[in-house]
Order: C-alpha cells, then sequence, then structure tokens
C-alpha cells in the first residue's frame, strides 16, 4: 500500500497569477484574482509525488465568518478531470516529480472577498487536511459572463485600472477640472475595501445573508453608497457644508482617496473630516474600482436637489433680488456622483448599463442615506417606478425651477427665467485628460418630441417661458481675468424686443455662493431706479466686482452668484438673470527633474506666485500619486510669501510603478484654499 501523501509546501504563485488577472498593480504580496477565471498553484510534496488514481485530492474555499454551501460562501470539490463553467472545480495542470500545479476555477458570479483555501490529500482510507492559505476574489470585468463584463479593453483600463482622474468642479459656463488620485492598488487599500463591506450595517446584522448576497454589484454598489457616507453607519466620510473646518480638513484640500481611507482605517473606523460631493463620489469610485466594478465620476451643473418630490424648485427672491431660503429645495452649481457598470437582471430589459449611484447624504432611501443604482437608460426614459432611486435622479437632471419675487404687501410674483436644471453632465474621457460630455444619456433634447413624451410618461407638465413671449429679456455676461486678487467687471445686457419705450428699475448684485447653492454677504451692488430702455435696442450696464470687497468673504469654492432683477414700471413684470462666475486661483507649476524610472528617485519642483496683495501665511504643499510615491507628502514654508513671490518647495518621489502616472498637487494657505495642479508623468520599467 503506497505511503500516505504529505504535503511540504504550497506556492500560490501570487505574481504570475496577478499578472493574468490584472491584479499585479496591488503587488504580489497576497494572491488577489478575478471571478470566472482560473488561477494557478503549486504543490510540493515531501518523499513521493501525486499519483492519479492512488490519490484523491480535493479543495475547500470558505467567505465570511460563517461559510455555508447554500449561501453560495462554502465549496467543496475534488481535483478532476474537467473545470466547470457555474462552479467552483480544479484539475492538475502540470506535474514535475513531487511538484504538482493546479488550476483553480472560480465561477462568474462568486462571492467577492477574502477566501481561505483548504487542501484535503487522501491515499486509501487515511487523509489529511492543510491549510494552504488566503486569496481575495474581485469582480471580473474581462470575463464575459460576469454581470459587471466590459466589452472594450480601452474602456476597461479606463473605468478599473487608472488610478488616476479629472473630477470636474466650476460652474456651467467656466466649467474646470480636478485631478484626483484613486490610488485603488495602492498598499492596503484592497484590505480596507472589505474591511468597509465588514463594517456595514446589514453585514452586523446578518453575516450570512450579507456575504451571500456579495456576488451581485447592485448589492455591492447600495452598500458602498451608504458607507461612504458616515450618516447611519461608521461610514468613511463625514459631510460639512459651512466653510469651517478647523476641526478637520477641508474638502477642497484632498487630491486622492487613499489618504482618507487609510485615516479611517488606522483611527478605528472613525468618520474621516470632511467631505462634499466630489469626495464622496472619487472615494466612491476608488472602492468600486478596486473590488473590479468599471466606475466613473460624473458631474452635473445646475443640479437640482428636490426634497418634496413634485420635480418643481420653487426659489424665492425679495425685491432687491436677494435669494431667500423659502424651501429646502436647492439648485447645486455642480454636484458629482458616479455610474458603475452592471447588468440589472432584477428590472425589466433595457437597464444594464451604467447605474448612477450618489454617497453624498442627501435623502433617505429604504430608510439610509444613499442613492442607487438607478439605470441611467431609465432616467432618460422617464421610468421613475423602477428601483432604486430614479425619482430623485430624474429631478437632478429635469426639475423645473420656478423663480418668485416676494412683494412688501405679502403677495408672490412669478419672475420670467430660462434657466434649466442638468446641464453640462461630464465625465473624464477614455485614455484622454479631456472631457466627455453624457448630458445625452440622461436626456433627450431640450424640447424635442421624445423629451416631451417622457414627461407625459412621468406625468408631467413642462411649461416653456421664452424671453421673446415678453419681450424684455436680461443676460448677464462676464469680462476676461476673474482672477483670485483682482477687479474685474460684470454685465447685465437688458434688451427690448418691444416697439415701444420702457422705464425700469434694475437692481443688480453680487454675493459670494458655495457650490451647493448656499448665499454668503453681498460683493457688489447697483440699484438703478430709472432705467430706460429705447424701442428695439439693447443696454448694457456694468458692475465693478473688488476684491476688497469679495475677497474676505470668498468660501473656498470660489464662487460668486451676480443676480439681476428688472422691474418693469408700466406693466409690472419682473425679468431674472441669475449667473454664476468662477474666481480663478492661479497654478502650481510642477517641474520634474531627472529622468522618472521605476524604483529610481527623481526630484519635483512646485511653484505657486502669490496673486493678491497682502502675504500668504501658513502654506503648504501636499503631493500624491499612484505609483509616485509612497503615501502623501506635506510640506509646509517656513515664512510668509509675499505678493507677487513665488512660494516654492522641491520634494523627492520614487516611482514604484512604471507606466503613464499624474502627480497631484494641492496649496493651502490662509488666503488661497484648494489650488490644485497636476501633471502627468511617463515612468520606465526597471531596465533588466
Amino acid at each position: 500500500m503506497a505511503e500516505d501523501l504529505v504535503l511540504e509546501t504550497c506556492n500560490l504563485e501570487c505574481e504570475n497569477n496577478s499578472k493574468s488577472h490584472m491584479t499585479a498593480d496591488m503587488g504580489s504580496q497576497q494572491l488577489i484574482v478575478r471571478r470566472g477565471q482560473s488561477f494557478t498553484i503549486t504543490l510540493l510534496f515531501k518523499g513521493r509525488g501525486y499519483e492519479e488514481g492512488v490519490d484523491r485530492l480535493a479543495l475547500s474555499v470558505e467567505t465570511g465568518p460563517c461559510p455555508i454551501e447554500t449561501s453560495g460562501t462554502k465549496s467543496h470539490f475534488p481535483v478532476s478531470d474537467a473545470l466547470q463553467e457555474s462552479a467552483w472545480s480544479a484539475i492538475v495542470e502540470r506535474q514535475d516529480g513531487a511538484s504538482l500545479s493546479l488550476l483553480i476555477y472560480s465561477p462568474p458570479d462568486a462571492r467577492i472577498g477574502r477566501y481561505s483555501l483548504t487542501l484535503e490529500a487522501s491515499t486509501g482510507d487515511q487523509g489529511t487536511s492543510y491549510r494552504l492559505g488566503e486569496f481575495i476574489v474581485l469582480f471580473n470585468p474581462w470575463c464575459p459572463d460576469d454581470s459587471v463584463f466590459l466589452e472594450f479593453d480601452e474602456q476597461r483600463r479606463e473605468y478599473v485600472l487608472t488610478q488616476q482622474g479629472l473630477i470636474y468642479q466650476g460652474s456651467q459656463k467656466f466649467i474646470i477640472p480636478r485631478p484626483w488620485n484613486f490610488g485603488q492598488f495602492e498598499d492596503e487599500i484592497v484590505d480596507i475595501c472589505l474591511q468597509l463591506l465588514d463594517t456595514n450595517p446589514k453585514f452586523l446584522r446578518d453575516q450570512n445573508r450579507d456575504c451571500s448576497r456579495r456576488n451581485d454589484p447592485v448589492y455591492i454598489g447600495r452598500v458602498v453608497s451608504a458607507m461612504v457616507n458616515c450618516n447611519d453607519d461608521q461610514g468613511v466620510l463625514a459631510g460639512r457644508w459651512d466653510d469651517k473646518y478647523d476641526d478637520g480638513v477641508s474638502p477642497m484640500a484632498w487630491i486622492g482617496s487613499v489618504d482618507i481611507l487609510r485615516r479611517w482605517r488606522r483611527y478605528g473606523c472613525q468618520p474621516v473630516r470632511y467631505g462634499q460631493c466630489w469626495v464622496f463620489a472619487a472615494v466612491a469610485c476608488t472602492v468600486l474600482r478596486c473590488l473590479g466594478i468599471p466606475t466613473r465620476v460624473v458631474t452635473n451643473y445646475n443640479s437640482a436637489h428636490d426634497t418634496n418630490r413634485n420635480l418643481v424648485i420653487d426659489r424665492y427672491l425679495d425685491e432687491m433680488g436677494n435669494l431667500q431660503q423659502g424651501t429646502k429645495d436647492m439648485i447645486w452649481n455642480f454636484h458629482c456622483w458616479v455610474e458603475a457598470w452592471m447588468t440589472r437582471p432584477d428590472l425589466s430589459p433595457g437597464c444594464d448599463g451604467w447605474q448612477a449611484l450618489d454617497p453624498t447624504p442627501q435623502e433617505k432611501s429604504e430608510g439610509v442615506y444613499c442613492c442607487g443604482p438607478a439605470p441611467v437608460r431609465a432616467i432618460k426614459e422617464g421610468d421613475l417606478a423602477l428601483k432604486y432611486d430614479i425619482p430623485f435622479v430624474f429631478a437632478e437632471v429635469n426639475a423645473d425651477v420656478v423663480y418668485w419675487v416676494l412683494q412688501k404687501d405679502g403677495s408672490r410674483k412669478k419672475t420670467i427665467h430660462t434657466s434649466t436644471v442638468g446641464k453640462n453632465i461630464s465625465t473624464k474621457s477614455v485614455g484622454r485628460d479631456n472631457r466627455e460630455d453624457i448630458t445625452h444619456n440622461y436626456k433627450y433634447p431640450e424640447g424635442s418630441d421624445q423629451e416631451r413624451e417622457v414627461f407625459e410618461k412621468a406625468e408631467l407638465q413642462k411649461s416653456y417661458l421664452t424671453e421673446e413671449e415678453k419681450g424684455v429679456s436680461i443676460k448677464i455676461k462676464v469680462s476676461e481675468g476673474m482672477n483670485n486678487g483682482r477687479d474685474f467687471d460684470v454685465y447685465a445686457v437688458i434688451s427690448n424686443n418691444t416697439a415701444s419705450k420702457r422705464l425700469c428699475r434694475l437692481i443688480f448684485c453680487a454675493r459670494t455662493v458655495s457650490y451647493n447653492g448656499t448665499m454668503g454677504p453681498e460683493c457688489g451692488m447697483k440699484d438703478l431706479l430709472n432705467v430706460t430702455l429705447q424701442a428695439q435696442a439693447e443696454k448694457t450696464v456694468p458692475l465693478r466686482i473688488l476684491y476688497e470687497k469679495y475677497g474676505s468673504c470668498l468660501t473656498q469654492d470660489n464662487m460668486i452668484k451676480l443676480v439681476a432683477l428688472l422691474h418693469e414700471y408700466q406693466t409690472g413684470d419682473f425679468v431674472l438673470g441669475v449667473r454664476d462666475i468662477y474666481i480663478q486661483n492661479p497654478d502650481v507649476k510642477i517641474r520634474i527633474l531627472g529622468e522618472p524610472m521605476q524604483m529610481r528617485k527623481l526630484v519635483a519642483d512646485l511653484t505657486l506666485t502669490n496673486p493678491l496683495s497682502t502675504p500668504l501665511h501658513g502654506c503648504v504643499f501636499t503631493v500624491e500619486g499612484a505609483g509616485l510615491i509612497e503615501g502623501q507628502k506635506i510640506q509646509e514654508l517656513a515664512g510668509p510669501v509675499e505678493p507677487g513671490e513665488e512660494a516654492k518647495i522641491r520634494v523627492d518621489l520614487l516611482p514604484r510603478q512604471s507606466g503613464l502616472r499624474k502627480l497631484v498637487v494641492n496649496f493651502e494657505s490662509d488666503k488661497l484654499k484648494g489650488v490644485k495642479g497636476y501633471r502627468n508623468v511617463i515612468v520606465a520599467p526597471l531596465p533588466k
């Protein structure tokens, strides 16, 4: 009788498997594979090798604290002659004496997470169990049978593998790309993402049920949407929108997700302070990409926050043109969420593809602050009855905005204003640092037959008032050079398209504003009681915006809201013009010294010229970049930077990964906040 088969060592072949599974950037310290794809392990036996027909080998995989076969969290399977397409299975790949390589296959609907792997080796009636180690299973966009399969390789590279990107901010007419280091493959991040899943309330409430549902990207997306904010749980980020961030980090100061996620874990899953919509979205993008779900950050300009679900945003002004907080409904200058790519077998056909997920805590969904996944196609078609949260996202891009002037006698009068929500919906282009406009994915063209059909389906009546219908219109135009530290002019352009002369009162006002629509102090005002408009003529009224007025009250969003309210004495009508402008900060200039090569030190010079008329104090540069440095580098300047002088530092970098990388820089001081800079760096591979 043959002696027992005794295992001496097991090699999980981390390096080779990670290359074929597109997880090499996560390092080779642990085995990380994608489901629906086989991977290799090598067993070395002591004394004698494996003999087919004499020895029997079987494997067990388990995930979660209470693995159960019927829940899909445990599987026991023999080493057989053929791999199965829909179940865990294994075959002998090759044998060399006492060394045996096994090919292990995970099904395309395997639960994602950390698994333990056990070998059972038996000869005759005798058997021994060996614990081989642990490995991690992720979603697989390269597998056609996976529910997150994405057909085109360049899209997989952008939405799964790319670790840096751009997030769009600013305003509808001044769109600003902000660099961001997602860093989904940096050290610790995959472990933190799995810990995030194990911290969610659904797991704590029912571990078996939660782990059994981790094969479904719809479920995972919903969990991540809830866990990125801390409103109901031990989530990652606390939100704040009042420009008071002294007890944490300003949302504008973050330049990547890695530091945020590491802080969350380091401090015992306590929420990191503070985030706003783009930070919430960026962290969700990092987590979902890390888990293998194709994800991108999108920005919606003039985004409606409809709290009462009537798909109408009512805005109130007093007779001086000051916006009043009459309701909780808001218009955000911009709002960011993420889209994740997946099938929706739980819904009717046509709902596969991009799904909107919003981790910013705005309204509750099924009792929890999360939003989505809402099929983008269903939003476009007005299928509001489908899940999840389609009416809320539909309103963000489609709600009507009605402005009312509150008069001294208590009455209110509707104004004429042609602005609509849901403009220039933007995301980074595939493979390029350009903006892609995806508004057409969310809505049909304004005024088209298809758009009217969608609103009929949503049981809405949408009425359009055009400027021409009333004869008198107003627009706000701006000048070049709206730079921080400078004075500049803005203009109210009034058109009288009627055949008669009109006498009006014009109130032209500027106030600082946060990106979510919260108003700040006045920083410019003009009240003209007798403005004469000649028939079929145009009149331009300038307003000077002084730095001495806006500089001290500008929020870190660098935005000013301009409101021009025209009151026609003859008809009693009000005509409104509204525009948000962005005050531009100086650029951070980045100069690379040396030839970027993997594992070779190089140097970067960072400079910023003070554009203000006063010194800058407390100047800090923060540097981050996947593959360029370990974590963050933070350097503070010793003294103040005088007007017109340069703030300058030099940082040492150590590129860990080859390929195209993005160096992301943030500059903070007492008077200039959230100034960003980035530079693409091509890192050459380590010479053989």
